[in-house]
């Protein structure tokens, strides 16, 4: 084995073997499952549900968060697009809508959610366009330098292994392709933070609890969100994985970030 390639296969494994804070945050602590399969049932379990408590306990913010983050892409032209934790597609129709490529891919671990995406998709008349699959962040299914863009909306924190699927996201990106990532963050303004912080604990979970029956879900959100390595914190590790002129943008008085980042 060429000794440089050697190295560069230890670093690889290195980068792999760092261990987060959100990592070991589960929707279910006393199951033997792991993060990852216990964050597909959880959203196998509440998929029916997920698009209306989005729009209700968001206020519908969460529809202008998503077409924020697509816009900046509209300069780039993307033809293919890999939508990462895609779930029930809505930032893939919306990219399809505002961006006009020539195809768009969704990839998701829930199969419950995929379903309610492709019913959306047809509905949308976009089905020649937009195709969903089952599929791993830290796995991904295609040869490296395949898509122009990939984007992942309010998933990036269910990854069980956060720089292994940032890695693999810039494996299959073209070189000068660009990752898009938008995420909650928490709120830094006093009287803000304090109103987020109650929202989050109290009516989050109790809503998620009414509607969707499963309380554990949006408990897990708010924890998450928590132990999230957020602002400067994430685009550091992007850079230390070999992205390039990485940034961050706060929305919504910090309640959810945008990220960027070019391979």
């Amino acid at each position: 084995m060429n000794p440089k390639t050697k190295t560069s296969n230890c670093l690889s494994l290195q980068t792999y073997m760092t261990e987060f804070a959100h990592d070991t945050v589960v929707p279910y602590k006393d199951s033997g499952l792991s993060k990852k399969e216990q964050v597909a049932g959880m959203f196998d379990d509440i998929a029916d549900r997920y698009d209306f408590l989005n729009r209700f306990l968001s206020a519908g913010i969460d529809i202008r968060w998503r077409k924020k983050a697509i816009a900046y892409l509209k300069n780039d032209h993307p033809k293919k697009i890999l939508d990462v934790a895609t779930g029930t597609a809505d930032v893939a129709i919306m990219s399809a809508a505002i961006l006009k490529p020539e195809k768009i891919i969704g990839i998701d671990i829930s199969e419950g959610m995929l379903e309610i995406g492709k019913k959306k998709i047809e509905k949308s008349g976009l089905s020649n366009t937009i195709e969903l699959a089952k599929g791993d962040s830290e796995a991904i299914n295609f040869e490296e330098n395949t898509f122009d863009a990939v984007t992942v909306a309010f998933g990036v924190r269910n990854f069980q292994h956060l720089e292994k699927g940032l890695t693999e996201i810039r494996r299959v990106l073209k070189p000068g392709g660009k990752l898009i990532v938008l995420e909650f963050s928490k709120p830094s303004m006093p009287f803000v933070s304090l109103f987020y912080q109650f929202y989050m604990k109290m009516v989050t979970p109790n809503m998620g609890k009414l509607f969707s029956k499963n309380r554990s879900a949006y408990k897990y959100l708010d924890e998450s969100i928590k132990k999230f390595p957020e602002g400067k914190n994430f685009t550091k590790i992007l850079d230390n994985i070999g992205f390039k002129k990485t940034f961050s943008k706060a929305l919504s008085l910090g309640i959810c970030t945008i990220y960027c980042g070019v391979k």
